[in-house]
C-alpha cells in the first residue's frame, strides 16, 4: 500500500513538472504556425459599411438595386483579371497531371507515389511531382507515345500546329456543401439528433453514409472556349482573336475570356490547393480558400471606399479633365477604340481606384460568387450579404443564373456602373467575360481585439 502511494505522488509531481502553464489559462501552445502574408498578385481591401445598390435615382433598376446599408469583412483581391498566362499554368498542370498518370502506367516508381508517409499502400497514388518529364527529346519510345495521347493527332491538326487535345483537360475535385450540412433539419433521422447543433465534425455523423452526400465532386474542362469570339458576334470577322487570344505570347497579360462560371470556380479550388500544398510542406497552417468575389464585396471593392459613387475612379464622369476616358468601355455610341482598345487591352491599363484595384470598370464583365435574383437585396442579410445556390444540370435554367459585374469592352457606360446588376449562365463562356479570386482575410481585425492581443503576446 505504501509503495502504491509512492507510485501516485511520483506520477502526480510528474504530471505537475511536465506542465509549463502553472496552473494558468493560456490556451494550447503547441498549434501550427502561421503564415501571414499577402498572396502575390493580390491587395488587402479592410473591412467596412457602404450603400450598396444605385446611389442616383435610376426608376427602371432600382427595384434591383435598391440601396441599402451592408457590412463587409475585410479580404484579399486580386489586382487585376486573370490572365491569359495565369490561366495557362491552370491549364498546363492539368496536362501534366494527366501526362505523370500516363507515365506512371510505363515506370509507377519513378513518376507515382504508391505510399503515403507511413507506410501505408494508397488506392490512387500520389504523383511524384519532383520527377521531371521529358517533353521534347525524350529517347524513351514508349514514353513519347504515352504524351502525344495528349496533342492532336497529326492528321487533325489546324494549320499544322501542335495543340493539346482540349478535351482532355478535365480537372476533378471535391468541395464541401457547408451551407447543406448547417441547416437544422439535415439530420432528421431519431438516432442523431444528438448530433443537431454539434457542430459541422459531429453533424450526421450518425447516419449512415449521410456525412458523404456533404463531399461534392465535380468533374470540369477547364480548357477555355476559344470559339467564343464568333459565336457571340454573328456577322462579325473575329477570326483572328479566335486563333490567337488564348494561345498567343502578345496576350499573355490580356484578361482570360472564354471561361464559364464552372471554370473559374475550378480554378479558385486548384489555386487553393496549390498554396495549401506549399504551406503543408512548409509546416504552416493552411490558408483560407480562393474564391470568386461575392457580389457584396464586388460591389465595396469596386467603390474604393467611395460612397456613392457611380463609378471605380470616384467621379460622376467617364473622361478626366483632358478628356481621356478612364476604363475600356464602348463610348461615342459605337466608337469602340475611343478609349484606346477596339476590344480587350491588357489589364492595369487604366489607373487603379483607391483599394489598388484595376479594371473594376470595363475591360472584361467579372463574375461573381452569388445566384442572380432581382429581389435579392430585399431578403440577403446586411452582413456579408450572399444569395447561393449551386444549380446542378437539371434544374431550371433560371436557377442557373449567376451574378456579372463591372460591365465590359462591349458595353454601353451604364454597364460599367459599380452599382448596375446583371447576369449570364454559369454554364456558358463569353468573350467578354472574365474573373478575379479573392480570398478572406484570416489575420487579426483592424483595431485588434485586446485578447487577441493578448494571446499573441503570451505565445
Amino acid at each position: 500500500m505504501k509503495k502504491l502511494v509512492l507510485l501516485v505522488a511520483s506520477a502526480l509531481i510528474l504530471i505537475s513538472c511536465g506542465s509549463s502553464d502553472k496552473g494558468e489559462l493560456i490556451g494550447v501552445q503547441d498549434r501550427p504556425k502561421t503564415l501571414d502574408m499577402q498572396p502575390y498578385g493580390m491587395v488587402d481591401v479592410p473591412q467596412g459599411s457602404f450603400t450598396m445598390g444605385s446611389a442616383d435615382e435610376d426608376v427602371y433598376h432600382s427595384y434591383k438595386a435598391a440601396p441599402k446599408t451592408v457590412q463587409v469583412q475585410s479580404f484579399w483581391m486580386d489586382e487585376t483579371e486573370i490572365t491569359n498566362n495565369e490561366y495557362r499554368q491552370f491549364v498546363y498542370w492539368v496536362r501534366d497531371s494527366i501526362a505523370y498518370r500516363l507515365l506512371g502506367d510505363i515506370d509507377a516508381e519513378k513518376y507515382l507515389i504508391e505510399a503515403d508517409q507511413w507506410g501505408q499502400d494508397l488506392e490512387t497514388p500520389l504523383i511524384n511531382w519532383k520527377a521531371k518529364i521529358e517533353w521534347t527529346n525524350n529517347k524513351n519510345e514508349e514514353e513519347r507515345d504515352a504524351l502525344s495521347q495528349l496533342y492532336i493527332k497529326s492528321d487533325e491538326r489546324f494549320y499544322n500546329k501542335v495543340q493539346l487535345d482540349a478535351a482532355q483537360m478535365n480537372y476533378e475535385y471535391t468541395w464541401i456543401d457547408l451551407h447543406t450540412a448547417a441547416k437544422k433539419d439535415f439530420a432528421s433521422d431519431q438516432a442523431s439528433k444528438e448530433y443537431r447543433g454539434s457542430g459541422f465534425n459531429n453533424r450526421a455523423a450518425s447516419l449512415h453514409g449521410a456525412r458523404k452526400t456533404l463531399i461534392q465532386k465535380e468533374k470540369i474542362n477547364i480548357y477555355p472556349d476559344t470559339l467564343c469570339w464568333i459565336h457571340d458576334f454573328a456577322y462579325s470577322y473575329n477570326d483572328a482573336a479566335t486563333r490567337s487570344y488564348f494561345d498567343h505570347p502578345k496576350y499573355d497579360n490580356y484578361p482570360v475570356v472564354g471561361v464559364s462560371y464552372m471554370q473559374a470556380q475550378a480554378f479558385a479550388s486548384w489555386r487553393t490547393q496549390q498554396m495549401n500544398n506549399y504551406l503543408e510542406n512548409a509546416d504552416y497552417a493552411r490558408f483560407e480558400d480562393f474564391r470568386l468575389p461575392t457580389e457584396a464585396e464586388w460591389e465595396y471593392a469596386a467603390r474604393g471606399g467611395v460612397d456613392g459613387s457611380p463609378y471605380p475612379w470616384g467621379g460622376p464622369y467617364v473622361n478626366n479633365g483632358r478628356g481621356c476616358f478612364l476604363a475600356n468601355y464602348k463610348p461615342l455610341r459605337g466608337a469602340y477604340d475611343g478609349d484606346g482598345g477596339a476590344t480587350t487591352v491588357v489589364v492595369a491599363h487604366y489607373a487603379p481606384n483607391n483599394f489598388g484595384l484595376y479594371d473594376m470598370a470595363g475591360n472584361v464583365a467579372e463574375w461573381c460568387e452569388d445566384a442572380f435574383d432581382a429581389s435579392a437585396y430585399d431578403f440577403a442579410h446586411d452582413l456579408n450579404q450572399y444569395n447561393t445556390y449551386r444549380a446542378s444540370d437539371d434544374d431550371d435554367i433560371v436557377m442557373k443564373q449567376k451574378v456579372v459585374r463591372g460591365g465590359s469592352w462591349k458595353d454601353s457606360k451604364f454597364f460599367i456602373r459599380t452599382s448596375t446588376r446583371s447576369f449570364e449562365y454559369q454554364d456558358s463562356a463569353k468573350s467578354y467575360i472574365g474573373f478575379r479570386c479573392v480570398q478572406t482575410y484570416l489575420g487579426r481585425v483592424r483595431g485588434d481585439n485586446p485578447k487577441t492581443s493578448s494571446n499573441v503576446y503570451r505565445q
